[in-house]
């Protein structure tokens, strides 16, 4: 299991192990391999660098015919101390959007506390998977989560480019909007490692 610094808000991580542990008891009595779930989004970015708190987990579980348990929502105190929800999103779908296709492969194993690693393999999407995942929406938070993956040095602009292109060249459609998204990126990036 490869190791990395998790520095998600403390009070976030054990709301996002109690969701991770009520999908696992979904599975039941399922015998079969370890079922991979890759965290991408506002959550592993918050996972990787503490920065911007996600209300919603996306996730995709790789199980065929898996039906989620119910109440897969937590309610947490916030640094704040005011009260927040996490819940798990289970309309994510991570073949919407863009994504390189050994995504899934390099993405990194977590240990979940509560959660049998030998039932459920909670894996975070690589930083720079993540970073790429975000290049067809990339909206303010997108930016905002790029942005503090760059500022942690997790990811820098020629891997991200190198990355975008070759998942890019798997999709058909309008694709220009992302080429601009990738450029843009790399600009955002190359800031905020100077800034750092």
């Amino acid at each position: 299991m490869t190791t990395i610094e998790l520095r998600a808000d403390p009070e976030y991580w054990k709301a996002f192990a109690k969701l991770m542990s009520r999908i696992e008891s979904g599975l039941g009595d399922y015998k079969g391999p370890p079922v991979p779930a890759y965290v991408a989004g506002g959550a592993a970015a918050h996972i990787y660098t503490g920065a911007r708190f996600s209300d919603d987990i996306d996730a995709s579980v790789s199980l065929r015919r898996f039906l989620y348990p119910e109440n897969l929502a937590v309610t947490y105190k916030g640094s704040d101390g005011a009260p927040r929800t996490l819940y798990f999103d289970t309309q994510y779908n991570d073949t919407l959007g863009i994504l390189h296709e050994d995504a899934h492969r390099d993405s990194i194993a977590i240990d979940v506390p509560g959660v049998n690693p030998q039932r459920l393999d909670v894996r975070v999407l690589s930083p720079l998977d993540l970073a790429v995942s975000k290049l067809a929406r990339f909206e303010e938070p997108d930016q905002e989560d790029i942005r503090a993956l760059a500022k942690a040095r997790l990811i820098d602009s020629n891997a991200l480019r190198s990355r975008a292109e070759e998942a890019l060249a798997g999709y058909i459609g309008r694709v220009n909007p992302v080429k601009i998204s990738i450029d843009q990126a790399c600009r955002l990036i190359d800031q905020a490692r100077l800034q750092r």
